[in-house]
């Protein structure tokens, strides 16, 4: 696992993935450009796709492992669907290498903006409920440890 912090806010991340996403005009194009995001995961080692890691609530299978290393949490995902794996590199962007703190105040808006939420099946859109709050239940966990 990389233990590399961020060089960018949250908010400058979150800026730059709505950035992104709407340069595109459709949502083909928008979804293509999250597959590819997905194919950029690194491979998750087989030891790490353990139930404690799987994510319950998600139509497809993923995995996430979760690492605190220097008070920041660095996270490792695979789905073995491609929509679903963009949705998790999307995540790790904004969320990997944060504090606890970063990651519990860090605002949602920005899935709103690029308008995922109103495209994704109602399926896929628990799935990411269900991503995102494991990885803030982990946060406050840690937060409160």
């Amino acid at each position: 696992m990389n233990f590399t912090p961020p060089d960018k806010s949250i908010e400058a991340v979150q800026a730059d993935l709505v950035k992104r996403f709407t340069h595109f005009d459709n949502w083909k194009d928008r979804y293509k450009y999250l597959i590819d995001m997905g194919k950029t995961l690194p491979d998750l080692a087989e030891e790490r796709k353990t139930e404690s890691n799987r994510i319950h609530g998600c139509q497809s299978q993923v995995w996430l492992a979760i690492q605190e290393h220097d008070g920041r949490l660095y996270m490792q995902a695979k789905s073995d669907a491609a929509i679903v794996s963009g949705l998790i590199a999307l995540l790790l962007k904004v969320y990997n290498g944060r504090t606890p703190q970063e990651i519990t105040d860090a605002p949602l808006d920005f899935l709103g903006e690029i308008g995922l939420l109103q495209q994704l099946s109602p399926n896929r859109s628990t799935g990411l409920y269900h991503m995102i709050k494991r990885i803030k239940a982990e946060a406050q966990a840690r937060q409160s440890a």
